[in-house]
């Protein structure tokens, strides 16, 4: 007999009970996903099928470390996030470019800092890595996070804000002027000279406001190789592509300097309007507020088959409450049943139960309900997802 739950308060007021029903079937990381009491289940009495994969995976390469220097990849599979694994541990978090392999980091680190003068002052990373503390948590997403998504993790960094080193040490002046960042990028495995030389120019207001540091550890520990070590700068909510790794120059430079080869070839995935000339006149490389299906489950209650869909929310600078799931072509986004939005500089959880009417292919877009928030990604469908539902 069919059992009829009509409304998604149904859904949710039956969702934190029949803990042992919940567990039938399921692998020790769906059970402590399964588990959580902050994602609501399905129904007491539902048990457990599976996962049904998304087809429109792209490159199914995850979990893997792959390639070297410029072609070094590490895709996380989102759709093993729980509660619990929300920061991402240091072999798991994304990798979109590996160490250089000519790199040297036996040798002692030294940055090259100066003014727009032009002469630079060698310091010695020793004494930045003493000051440095807990920066809290924090997401990082490559510019070029395209299916499965895989290139999106958040970690809990340790530094030193980059006003503070620049103050401490120096001195930098004027706050008008804008600020160039390089890192180590010599990769002998390509002659692209699109490819070359990690650098760019920033609004020093824009760091300022958002908060940016350079990162010595990640989790705990100094900064792996791949990661950037000895020093990354980060800029919370900015793309990966801007968050320059083996950090070794930092100088105040006039607005008419010219935009960097590496600036001009991330202009498209950084949302600029064009590759600009000069460097001023790009935009900062802020994440749109966005968010992403990352797993579908299989469940049954008294035969019949019931869905959830569990995803992330990340970027921008608002809080929200009203984040909606379009399930289908031409038809009403409706509010997901839950998700809880705490804080812009690292990801949320979310989740909705699903009883779809008809089998087949489902197109899943995510929207965010208040007009005001950008979502220029989230607005082209570049975060849509596709699922084939094999029974109702």
């Amino acid at each position: 007999m069919h059992t009829q739950l009509d409304t998604r308060r149904d859904f949710l007021r039956y969702g934190f009970t029949g803990t042992t029903a919940l567990m039938i079937g399921c692998s020790t990381t769906e059970r402590a996903f399964l588990r959580s009491d902050r994602l609501p289940a399905p129904h007491g009495d539902a048990t457990f099928v599976g996962k049904i994969p998304f087809t429109s995976r792209g490159n199914p390469r995850l979990e893997e470390v792959y390639g070297v220097g410029l072609t070094g990849r590490f895709r996380q599979d989102l759709s093993l996030l729980t509660p619990e694994t929300l920061i991402t541990s240091n072999e798991r978090f994304y990798i979109r470019t590996r160490c250089p392999t000519p790199l040297d980091l036996s040798k002692p680190w030294a940055i090259r800092v100066g003014g727009a003068s032009g002469e630079l002052e060698h310091r010695p990373v020793e004494s930045l890595t003493r000051a440095s503390r807990s920066m809290g948590v924090h997401l990082l997403e490559c510019s070029g996070n395209g299916r499965p998504f895989g290139l999106l993790s958040a970690a809990e960094w340790s530094g030193v804000p980059l006003a503070e080193y620049l103050e401490l040490e120096g001195g930098a002046e004027p706050r008008t002027e804008h600020l160039f960042i390089s890192g180590f990028d010599e990769h002998p495995e390509t002659d692209d000279p699109r490819q070359l030389g990690a650098s760019w120019i920033y609004r020093w207001q824009d760091l300022v406001d958002a908060g940016a540091f350079l990162a010595t550890g990640m989790n705990g520990v100094p900064l792996p190789p791949d990661h950037g070590y000895p020093v990354r700068l980060i800029v919370p909510g900015w793309y990966g592509c801007t968050c320059i790794k083996w950090v070794d120059e930092i100088r105040f430079v006039g607005p008419d300097e010219l935009s960097t080869a590496h600036m001009r070839e991330f202009a498209g995935r950084t949302e600029q309007s064009k590759a600009h000339e000069r460097a001023a006149d790009y935009a900062a490389g802020l994440i749109d507020l966005t968010a992403v299906p990352v797993r579908v489950e299989h469940w049954e209650l008294a035969g019949e088959p019931i869905y959830r869909f569990v995803g992330v929310l990340w970027g921008g600078r608002q809080l929200t409450k009203d984040l909606r799931i379009e399930l289908g072509e031409d038809v009403e986004a409706v509010p997901v049943d839950y998700f809880n939005h705490q804080d812009y500089r690292t990801w949320s959880l979310w989740s909705h139960i699903w009883r779809p009417t008809t089998a087949g292919m489902h197109r899943i877009r995510m929207r965010i309900g208040e007009s005001e928030i950008q979502t220029r990604r989230l607005d082209r469908g570049f975060y849509s997802q596709r699922v084939e539902i094999p029974a109702v």
